[in-house]
């Protein structure tokens, strides 16, 4: 097989012209069968419950380490620094090295980083594990490409789908999951156990997952790789549209999820960490019924849920900022937060990769940074705003950037819209 070449003229092109891209097509897009797909939607579940298994938690940890209230959003940031290159540094790999070595390898690595936190006995041990935990996380992203580059094209966005809904199943239990073992056996106890589940998934995907003909591997030097990801933002409008949405939609995410630990365990609520961690099962309610969003995208309706979805997040605050009044409305806010946030990032996924599907990978990854961006600069603003405005500051902050999501929308939804698998109308 020839030595693939790039150059910096158009470093996006030629990774996509090349003859080890093209055997790729060939091979890729034969179907994913639904018992791998929900392999994979464990599997991402399992992985991005690691970063957010804290949250919960952030009281406890703040007491052990001495922490201050206003400064322990900290927690959160780093691990999403962690994550931002892990995003940057490690998906970009899934077009080039095997992705079933790359997959194993980063879930066994990151069992590792899981014991350095349960056993840290400093706050900079922690801080530093966790945005350990965070660059290994990424395994989601190599999975949610291998997903889409096995699924037939007409299936693809359902597929993406469906490994999504795992990924935001695992946000939302990880709450209730780190929650409830925290009562049992401590903060510490939640990170020993994923390290143990963590082995386990790697022997079990080191047996499944499918083999990279070396035909297809491509031979293309890392550092090309990493400058063909930069161009995609500059040659694809949708990829910048998109990651603009992550920024502002999971910024609104971690407003919410990073700050409603605060009200709901102090006096007068005084609610236990497994009932706190509860309110993540409301969360899955609402986001496992948005997993069919992929489906709308194929159809060529990518916008429309997109806009619909943003005035649901919007709307969800209304309910959120009862929080004194009645946890039932607080649930319902949940619901309507999570089924809009994941409608949204499931049709991002799906356009993107429906343009490019050659560049999966980076294209995920890419947009992911910006999705980890947002998520650690809500985490900081919540609680910050709560230790300044309480409640209902963070309310307002999270209706804030939810408006100027859907102002996003309204200034990009011009462009024509076609089913995701077409060429796109002049």
């Amino acid at each position: 097989m020839p030595e693939t070449t790039i150059t910096n003229e158009n470093p996006t092109a030629q990774l996509r012209d090349n003859p080890t891209a093209k055997d790729a097509d060939e091979i890729a897009g034969r179907g994913l069968s639904r018992p791998m797909a929900l392999l994979f939607a464990l599997t991402c579940g399992l992985s991005v419950a690691n970063i957010y298994f804290a949250q919960p938690l952030l009281d406890a940890m703040a007491h052990d380490f001495g922490i201050t209230p206003a400064a322990i959003g900290m927690v959160m940031t780093s691990t999403q620094i962690g994550y931002a290159f892990g995003l940057i540094l490690i998906v970009p790999l899934g077009d080039l090295w095997d992705r079933r070595r790359l997959i194993v390898g980063q879930i066994t690595l990151s069992a590792i980083a899981l014991l350095v936190v349960a056993t840290a006995s400093h706050a900079a041990v922690l801080f530093a594990g966790l945005a350990l935990v965070g660059v290994l996380a990424v395994v989601i992203q190599v999975l949610v490409a291998l997903a889409a580059t096995m699924a037939r094209p007409a299936e693809r966005g359902g597929a993406i789908g469906t490994v999504t809904s795992g990924v935001v199943a695992g946000v939302l239990l990880a709450r209730f999951a780190s929650g409830t073992l925290a009562d049992i056996g401590g903060w510490r106890l939640v990170y020993l156990v994923s390290a143990g589940l963590m082995l386990a998934m790697a022997a079990t995907l080191l047996r499944v997952l499918p083999r990279a003909p070396q035909a297809v591997l491509s031979r293309s030097s890392y550092l090309a790789l990493l400058r063909s990801t930069a161009a995609l933002f500059v040659e694809e409008r949708i990829v910048r549209e998109r990651a603009m949405f992550a920024f502002l939609i999971f910024a609104n995410l971690n407003v919410f999820w990073n700050a409603i630990v605060l009200p709901l365990a102090a006096p007068p609520i005084s609610l236990s960490h497994t009932t706190i961690g509860a309110l993540g099962i409301a969360g899955v309610a609402g986001a496992l019924a948005a997993r069919n969003a992929g489906r709308f995208a194929d159809l060529g309706w990518g916008q429309r849920t997109t806009g619909l979805s943003l005035l649901l997040m919007l709307a969800a605050w209304a309910p959120i900022a009862c929080l004194d009044t009645s946890l039932w409305l607080l649930l319902a806010g949940v619901m309507m937060l999570d089924f809009a946030i994941q409608a949204v990032h499931v049709t991002s996924q799906s356009l993107m990769v429906a343009a490019r599907p050659d560049a999966a990978s980076r294209l995920v990854g890419g947009y992911m940074v910006f999705y980890s961006i947002g998520s650690a600069t809500g985490a900081i603003a919540s609680t910050l705003v709560y230790a300044m405005a309480g409640w209902i500051g963070v309310c307002a902050l999270g209706a804030g950037i939810s408006a100027a999501a859907l102002l996003v929308w309204v200034i990009t939804a011009s462009r024509i819209e076609v089913p995701a698998g077409c060429a796109e109308a002049p």
